[in-house]
């Protein structure tokens, strides 16, 4: 990948890490920019600015599974937001475009076919294509069942990240999918507090209880 797009893939996942971006300092150049991103993720570039190191069957496979996921999620929550106009709806699917940009930004920068759709609701995985259509079928039956949607949503992602973060070893791909698995576990406490304050108890449908207690009580 060229430098150009190596800076511009790391702008798209800037909102991931707290930087000083140009908005808040417009004396900051470019190339302050992209060093100050590339110190934040602790990401590992060769001398000519490409990510370093090659990637395995697994963790291809791992990038091509987890910008549909992280698809999913934001295109159910674009939905549920179209429906109830909850600020946690809104507020998360950006958040979850974000997420989808931190991986696009491996793909490209390994070269990998990206499987995601630009339409929404539309997926190549027919697993997460019939979860998609599932969960927003769930959402359709009320403002209770949109919220536990997705808490559902964060707790499988929880469940997943998890999963790749014991089988890939690109130092790279392990410092996303740590970023992401942060961010999921927000997400899971957003969720988790609306529905308290609707004077409902979520009880966890995928992830054990004592992690699931562990998520909830930080």
């Amino acid at each position: 990948m060229k430098k150009t797009s190596f800076f511009i893939a790391f702008l798209a996942i800037a909102a991931l890490i707290i930087v000083t971006s140009c908005s808040e300092n417009p004396s900051v150049s470019a190339d302050e920019v992209q060093a100050s991103n590339i110190k934040a993720l602790s990401l590992i570039v060769d001398d000519d600015g490409n990510l370093a190191g090659d990637l395995t069957e697994t963790e291809i496979a791992s990038l091509q599974f987890m910008i549909e996921e992280e698809k999913v999620a934001r295109d159910v929550y674009l939905e549920m937001d179209d429906l109830y106009e909850l600020k946690v709806f809104a507020n998360i699917s950006s958040s979850e475009q974000r997420h989808m940009d931190a991986v696009l930004f491996l793909i490209d920068g390994y070269n990998v076919v990206n499987p995601a759709s630009d339409l929404r609701g539309v997926f190549a995985n027919e697993d997460l294509q019939t979860l998609y259509n599932t969960l927003v079928e769930q959402g359709n039956g009320g403002m209770e069942d949109a919220l536990k949607v997705g808490a559902l949503i964060e707790e499988t992602d929880i469940v997943d990240l998890n999963n790749w973060l014991e089988k890939v070893e690109n130092a790279n791909v392990e410092l996303v999918y740590a970023s992401l698995l942060k961010g999921s576990t927000n997400h899971l406490r957003a969720f988790v507090r609306n529905l308290a304050s609707l004077g409902i108890t979520y009880e966890p449908q995928v992830l054990d209880t004592e992690t699931y207690q562990d998520i909830i009580g930080k």
